[in-house]
């Protein structure tokens, strides 16, 4: 009887899970149309969305690997995948040339290089349960490294005193899609799963305190502080990013690791 309320649990909880995190990997979208009407990329970074693809894909390979009890984490990864795959080649169309070619560095680093090298370790020196606990493990760290992007964010609303940058409706999401796949990975006893994302529910309550502590703060411009023509415009760059997505994923989140374990919501900060 337990087994079937956890079965109950963890699917019901896959499913808040699969939604939550569909409605944050959507979180781009007004960057993209952005990018779209001004037929240029403006600075913003590719960064976020092949640090995403990669956590999707280890997230799918972890699942395949799994084969219990992964159709959720199968499904929200696939689409992870297509989605950040589509953002990454409508980058690439309006990117400059030296961006493009920084773009697609990253993707062989990362998404063929980096996951290429951990799945061929992983299949010629591990097998069974010990391959699963090892990609497991690579999963939960890479999340951990992951759900630390918003301290960024955190940083500069304590600095600026102002929640200008760092919209409620994301951080608020972002939080359930930590608690609901937490849910989901305890009621199956998947830690590698469930233990990252208590970081991601910590740093997501902590920005939701933020906002009620600074909702009625100053909104103090961080363009003012600069004092060049150059960094004037970086800093213009970096607030709008901010202000349109607060992608910390990440991102790096991120956007994820999990955005699907609240994954990655990518976050586009200008560098």
């Amino acid at each position: 009887m337990a087994n079937i309320h956890d079965h109950c649990f963890s699917v019901a909880f896959g499913l808040l899970g699969n939604i939550f995190s569909f409605l944050v990997y959507l979180a781009p979208l007004p960057t993209f149309y952005r990018i779209f009407k001004k037929k240029s990329t403006e600075g913003f970074q590719s960064i976020p969305y092949s640090v995403a693809l990669f956590s999707c894909m280890l997230l799918l390979y972890y699942a395949f690997l799994k084969k219990h009890d992964a159709v959720m984490l199968i499904t929200i990864n696939s689409i992870g995948c297509c989605i950040e795959s589509i953002y990454l080649c409508f980058y690439m169309v309006y990117a400059t040339k030296s961006a493009r070619i920084y773009t697609t560095k990253l993707l062989i680093f990362f998404n063929i290089g980096a996951s290429g090298l951990i799945i061929l370790v992983t299949l010629l020196f591990s097998k069974g349960s010990h391959r699963i606990s090892i990609v497991g493990w690579i999963c939960a760290v890479f999340s951990v490294c992951v759900f630390a992007a918003p301290l960024s964010i955190i940083r500069l609303v304590i600095r600026t005193k102002s929640v200008e940058y760092m919209p409620f409706s994301l951080s608020f999401f972002l939080t359930l899609c930590a608690v609901t796949w937490f849910l989901y990975g305890f009621s199956l006893r998947d830690y590698y799963i469930a233990t990252p994302n208590i970081l991601g529910f910590s740093f997501g309550m902590t920005q939701m305190i933020l906002y009620l502590l600074y909702r009625g703060g100053r909104k103090e411009i961080i363009l003012t502080e600069s004092k060049s023509q150059e960094q004037l415009g970086n800093g213009s760059q970096m607030i709008s990013t901010v202000n349109e997505t607060q992608e910390a994923a990440m991102n790096n989140g991120v956007g994820g690791m999990m955005i699907s374990n609240s994954q990655i919501v990518p976050s586009e900060f200008n560098v």
